[in-house]
């Protein structure tokens, strides 16, 4: 089940192309479509964060397991300014950009497991995963 695959982001297009491998790895774990889906709309989201925020970054994608679980890890990190506030950053609708965008919270919702980890000048990792039930 070794599947790992590492996106550079700084553009639209790497956004797109983030999205696009998470599908696919989600897809070869045998989500379903609608699961699948969820995993593209939260990278699609962490992506656009770091070319909003930070200007660069990048997202890994990986195959996990637990146990008899299979699912899928995605972290997005970037070395950008931070988040100085990360539970405002979390509370529905906040945001610094003016965009209608799910945000943070919205990730948070559409995946397992989410951890997010920031701080002011130090960059952000955010960890999420879903799980293939």
């Amino acid at each position: 089940m070794a599947c790992e695959k590492q996106v550079a982001v700084e553009s639209d297009s790497d956004i797109v192309l983030a999205r696009q491998e998470g599908r696919a790895v989600a897809t070869q774990l045998g989500f379903s479509a609608a699961d699948a889906t969820l995993v593209a709309t939260a990278i699609s989201e962490l992506a656009r964060n770091i070319v909003l925020y930070a200007k660069r970054g990048e997202v890994l994608i990986q195959a996990i397991e637990n146990g008899r679980r299979r699912g899928v890890l995605v972290i997005a990190r970037d070395s950008g300014p931070g988040i100085p506030d990360t539970a405002l950053a979390l509370r529905d609708g906040y945001s610094t950009s003016g965009r209608l965008g799910m945000g943070l919270p919205g990730v948070r919702r559409l995946m397992d497991e989410f951890e997010i980890v920031s701080g002011n000048g130090n960059g952000t990792v955010v960890s999420v995963k879903k799980w293939r039930w």
